[in-house]
């Protein structure tokens, strides 16, 4: 008596399956090795911290708040950049 009901395929994992632990594992592994960069002064650490929170923030709303913040700052700080005229942006 056959059935109606698809096969899942081992090719396609269902979304948000496996793919979402190992991406959120990342951004917190990123984010570590970045603060870890904080506290070591020959390491960097925004490298690591701005894509840890760009991963994080598909998840988390602190994250992404947090992500814009910055991405607020770095706009306002571009005004005060000496010998760059408003044009330049």
């Amino acid at each position: 008596m056959p059935t109606d009901t698809p096969v899942p395929s081992i090719e396609t994992p269902p979304p948000g399956g496996w793919r979402k632990y190992v991406r959120i594992a990342s951004g917190v592994g990123l984010l570590i090795v970045g603060i870890i960069g904080l506290l070591i002064p020959v390491m960097p650490q925004w490298p690591f911290i701005i894509p840890g929170l760009m991963i994080l923030g598909d998840y988390y709303p602190p994250a992404k708040r947090l992500l814009a913040w910055l991405r607020a700052k770095l706009e306002s700080a571009k005004e005060y950049v000496p010998g760059r005229s408003k044009k330049d942006s």
